[in-house]
């Protein structure tokens, strides 16, 4: 490990300008390319003090052993700089995105004498139209198919054409119709080239001006009753529309835009690319990437940016792009887009209307790329057995933790706090034995506390089940085992809303045993890792509750978010797990995991507290019943004014109800009322709901 200060420039050595750098390692390899406005202060940043620096950065410099530069003169050289280099030295500390050269392609190839339209992939060339890129070739062959109808281009290879040239017999599309066949003379080079031509006039976008035509020449067939030939126009237009409709319109005609979206965390990032031309989604792309750099959003669209547009020129690279976070310097960006296209580019964020629908659209793109990513991962038996072990390897395990518990705190300032308990075994979920709290000990927020709650609860269930099955090792009971938590009701720790529920009557008895069969229940089951969202204190309060147990085979350890530190108890330093560990990457997504589920169920509760109404507390009174309540009196106010005998007027409520309904709202304590504060006057509550 290299100390930064060794190699660090001398003060003043560094000029105040535009430049383009390069971090060398001891063997001169270059390991990371970046560029600034000002070289002196943004080199500054990386020789502060290392503890102050992100723990990917820190890494880096220490890593480095030498740092050059170039100077520039303007922003958008550095740009162009920047991207040349990357490609050229392929920096293992920058963001790359996973090439995308198995993305196929629409080509024309315009630089022949008679122009081919084929599927194609790999590095463009010189000279050859491309429309897309598409998801799968079939799709490109599905609108080449039909196309061929009306714009009968070559589509065979060389060797194909030369022989029927000698042999003056044209292949099967040149018999059918669905090929002009050049290579035996019934058009010449210059018809070809004009068909050609037409076919990506149409594939560009310009598609209505040549429907309209085609309609017109079949209307202007008719007239003369050249029925043949206007039947024959009249099928070319239907093809022409089918393949219209392989993409739907989308924008305003005419629209050529690009529209970029990114889905991130904390180690990797799924960036989605909608090519839209003439209004049409043409093509659409993505790539997925390792955040091997301290790298925010605009950093990831800047390098998406490049890896697009870096070797593009001309209508390649469209007027308008659309991004989620502008780069830092989007005035040099867009002025390098521009010198791309060779005219002027809009750089933007959407803000509204069918431009921003659009987008949202690409962004769930983005999202469910990344989480199939990590699902492919995740469902590879040789990648989740390597992550066990890494894991417990990392925290000095003696054996691969095959059942993983992941606790977590939700809560919207200090309100509704809940946890969440999720179960990972053999690396997958168990989403049947999901499990939810209530923190019931105490009021407000404190995530330590909690914590410790939630875990003694957990795992007095655990102790009771053992008791319960005969399973109790000769001894005393630890402290606590055969307490009852208070709050432990499955009412509180009810399962998860998702996956398998326990058996009751008429369920399944696969689904959870019966107490009667002498098998253990929910809670019976100890994990071999238990894992927490959070950092040294909430570690500490959940190996405090387990030793208040007498529990003490169980191994503990937290995952801090912000820098994806494991923390084990009593150690005042974290395990730093490699970016790259499978075994990281399984923590991550089990703590990930907690979250989702801690947070579901803190909304659910805090939406039906919102909803809440005094008729709640009365015994028997269904939805139905209430909602005609209410719709009877008006609001729950009128309701409250109403005698016995005017509730009972209310289909399907009995006087014994409508006394429960009345003494339910008499009881209910009065809602502060609100004021209107520009006039002092208090608003009375007029509608159905209740003052929350």
């Amino acid at each position: 490990m290299a100390d930064p200060s060794s190699y660090r420039p001398k003060p003043g050595q560094i000029p105040d300008s535009p430049g383009v750098y390069k971090f060398r390692d001891e063997h001169r390899r270059v390991i990371y390319v970046g560029k600034a406005k000002s070289l002196r202060q943004r080199l500054a940043n990386y020789f502060q003090d290392l503890s102050g620096l992100h723990p990917r950065t820190r890494t880096m410099v220490t890593t480095a052993a030498s740092v050059e530069w170039t100077v520039v003169s303007t922003e958008v050289e550095a740009l162009q700089l920047e991207y040349s280099w990357i490609k050229e030295f392929d920096p293992r500390f920058n963001v790359k995105y996973r090439d995308d050269k198995s993305y196929p392609y629409l080509a024309v190839t315009l630089n022949e004498e008679f122009p081919r339209v084929q599927v194609m992939r790999g590095a463009k060339k010189k000279g050859v139209r491309y429309f897309g890129p598409y998801g799968h070739a079939w799709a490109i062959r599905e609108t080449v198919d039909l196309m061929l109808r009306v714009f009968p281009v070559r589509t065979c290879s060389a060797g194909v054409f030369k022989n029927a040239a000698r042999t003056g017999r044209p292949c099967l599309l040149g018999y059918i119709g669905k090929c002009s066949a050049p290579c035996v003379g019934r058009v010449t080079p210059e018809e070809h080239r004009e068909l050609a031509d037409d076919f990506c006039d149409f594939m560009a976008g310009r598609t209505g001006t040549y429907i309209r035509r085609l309609e017109k020449d079949m209307m202007a067939a008719a007239e003369e009753m050249e029925y043949e030939r206007a039947a024959r126009l009249r099928d070319d237009v239907e093809a022409l529309k089918r393949a219209m409709e392989k993409s739907a319109v989308v924008l305003a005609d005419a629209t050529d835009a690009d529209l970029i979206a990114v889905a991130e965390d904390e180690l990797e990032a799924a960036v989605q690319i909608f090519h839209v031309r003439g209004g049409r989604v043409r093509g659409q792309r993505g790539w997925v990437t390792d955040k091997v750099e301290n790298v925010d959003t605009a950093g990831l669209v800047e390098h998406a940016l490049q890896q697009l547009y870096g070797e593009e020129t001309g209508d390649s690279v469209p007027k308008e792009v659309l991004v989620p976070a502008l780069p830092e310097d989007p005035e040099a960006v867009s002025a390098w887009l521009a010198g791309r296209r060779g005219s002027q580019v809009s750089l933007r964020i959407p803000q509204r209307g069918d431009k921003k629908d659009l987008m949202a659209t690409v962004q769930r793109n983005a999202q469910q790329a990344l989480g199939l990513h990590k699902t492919k991962r995740a469902s590879d038996l040789t990648t989740r057995s390597r992550a066990l072990e890494e894991i417990a390897e990392a925290l000095g395990l003696d054996t691969a933790p095959l059942r993983i518990e992941c606790f977590d705190i939700s809560h919207l300032q200090g309100d509704d706090v809940v946890a969440s308990m999720v179960v990972f075994e053999d690396g997958l979920a168990r989403k049947g034995e999901y499990r939810r709290f209530q923190i019931k000990g105490f009021e407000g927020q404190d995530d330590v506390r909690s914590m410790h709650e939630v875990i003694s609860r957990r795992f007095r269930r655990y102790l009771q089940e053992k008791e319960r099955t005969g399973e109790w090792e000769e001894g005393p009971a630890p402290t606590g085992a055969t307490a009852t938590p208070t709050g432990a009701a499955p009412a509180a720790d009810g399962p998860a809303p998702t996956g398998p529920m326990p058996a009751g009557p008429g369920q399944d008895p696969a689904a959870e045993p019966r107490e009667d069969d002498g098998r253990p229940k929910r809670f019976a089951y100890p994990p071999q890792l238990l894992v927490v969202d959070g950092g040294q204190p909430q570690v500490a309060a959940a190996k405090r509750a387990l030793d208040e147990l007498g529990i003490d085979d169980i191994a503990v350890c937290g995952l801090a978010k912000r820098l994806e530190e494991v923390w084990l108890p009593d150690d005042d330093d974290p395990v730093v797990l490699p970016r790259s560990s499978e075994g990281l990457y399984l923590l991550q997504r089990v703590r990930d995991e907690a979250h989702r589920f801690a947070i579901t169920y803190q909304r659910a509760k805090r939406a039906k507290r919102i909803r809440s109404s005094p008729l709640d507390a009365v015994a028997g009174l269904g939805e139905t019943r209430k909602q005609a309540l209410i719709k009877h009196f008006g609001s729950v106010k009128k309701l409250k004014q109403a005698t016995i005998d005017e509730i009972c007027e209310v289909p399907g409520i009995g006087r014994r109800t409508a006394e429960s309904v009345a003494v339910a709202l008499a009881a209910a304590a009065p809602a502060t009322p609100a004021v209107n504060t520009a006039t002092g006057e208090i608003i009375e509550e007029d509608d159905g709901g209740s003052t929350t």
